[in-house]
């Protein structure tokens, strides 16, 4: 499983609370608009999420605004409430988290420009860095070895764990807070301290490979990484074969999976999801590209939005799907303002593949199985479907 201290989920709070990448409503429209995409009551967009939580939110807006009464924390009460709930998604913001939370979907963060995964042994190792970043002033190179963080040993850890340390979640750090990171490069092991810095990203990168197919990477879908995927599409050579790398991508808009959806579809079906037992759907626009050779590289670390596309894919026989089985993120979680100003999610339904499988705890079986020579395998696969 890999990460990159940008998108990941979930993120832990020294309080308890799990910043997630949300599934639906916060990353369809929710954080616009309160609202699921294709939800007839949507408000306009730009308005804030919805003040009539329902069900079990009930619960936990209740609980709020009784702490709110008697001069207690409402953003305490309210996560006592949702740890009642069992639900590993289910979480309370506040204010400034959720909208850190948006600029994140703005492909904007707070790190020091670090991609990882760990590998079989449980090492963590650095596979990129972000070009002007605290770790690339720093010196910091793909295939270091990631020892520690803030004195934290870091080897076995999940990488999302590790993210979380690298971000300063814990601690609530901001941009210009140091990280202290313990390295090994062959045998010389050193100690680098960095200063978390307010990063952008371009969360689709496009590169030619050796025998001329296009290889399409995206690490979260931000906003408006949808049109560049269709955008590469069509500026691909007519006759490249097509990698979809959707490897350690953790989620994002789902409105922006969908238009990346697009782009290899011709219209139909992406995926159906129920909201507190209303069944809704999402659909593709017509005139993708539903004839180049396509294979959609997944992993561990292939998450919620990353999953509604690669079973999209899939499922209607658009791409060859390689790699190892996904993470199953697939439940649907609505926001409601509180009294104070955070926000709470709760899971109020969950999503399906156009075939009607279910990926919440199950994540998506890859047509073949690869691991370190996912790209390798990826590229003969191509070359069978006559690129």
């Amino acid at each position: 499983m890999s990460g990159r201290d940008l998108l990941c989920q979930p993120r832990r709070f020294g309080r308890g609370a799990a910043l997630t990448l949300v599934f639906a409503s916060v990353l369809v429209a929710g954080a616009a608009t309160g609202s699921l995409p294709g939800d007839e009551r949507a408000p306009a967009s730009g308005t804030t999420p919805s003040t009539a939580p329902v069900g079990s939110q009930q619960a936990v807006a209740r609980a709020a605004a009784e702490a709110m009464a008697e001069g207690k924390s409402p953003i305490e009460a309210a996560q006592r409430a949702v740890s009642r709930s069992g639900n590993r998604w289910d979480a309370v913001y506040s204010r400034g988290e959720y909208e850190e939370f948006e600029e994140a979907l703005d492909g904007e963060y707070t790190g020091v420009g670090l991609s990882a995964r760990r590998e079989r042994d449980g090492r963590i190792e650095v596979t990129d860095v972000a070009d002007g970043s605290p770790a690339a002033g720093a010196g910091i190179r793909a295939g270091d070895r990631l020892r520690s963080v803030d004195g934290e040993n870091v080897d076995g850890r999940p990488v999302t764990d590790v993210v979380a340390l690298l971000r300063g979640d814990a601690t609530h750090a901001g941009a210009g807070t140091p990280v202290r990171l313990g390295l090994q490069r062959g045998t010389r092991a050193w100690t680098e301290t960095l200063f978390r810095a307010r990063l952008s990203t371009d969360s689709v990168t496009v590169r030619t490979l050796p025998d001329g197919a296009t290889m399409i990477r995206i690490a979260a879908f931000t906003k408006g990484s949808g049109e560049v995927v269709r955008d590469a599409v069509r500026d691909a050579p007519a006759a490249s074969g097509l990698v979809l790398d959707l490897r350690g991508n953790s989620g994002g808009l789902v409105t922006e999976a969908v238009t990346a959806a697009s782009a290899f579809l011709d219209g139909g079906l992406v995926a159906t999801y129920d909201v507190d037992g209303e069944q809704l759907a999402l659909h593709a626009e017509p005139g993708g590209d539903t004839t180049r050779p396509l294979v959609a590289l997944v992993d561990g670390g292939t998450m919620s939005a990353a999953e509604l596309l690669t079973g999209a894919l899939q499922d209607r026989g658009r791409a060859v799907v390689v790699g190892s089985r996904t993470f199953g993120k697939g439940s649907v979680q609505m926001p409601s303002r509180l009294p104070d100003g955070s926000v709470a999610e709760l899971t109020v339904g969950h999503y399906r593949t156009p075939s009607g499988r279910g990926v919440d705890g199950l994540g998506i079986s890859p047509d073949l199985e690869a691991d370190e020579q996912a790209l390798e395998r990826a590229r003969t696969v191509l070359s069978g479907l006559g690129r």
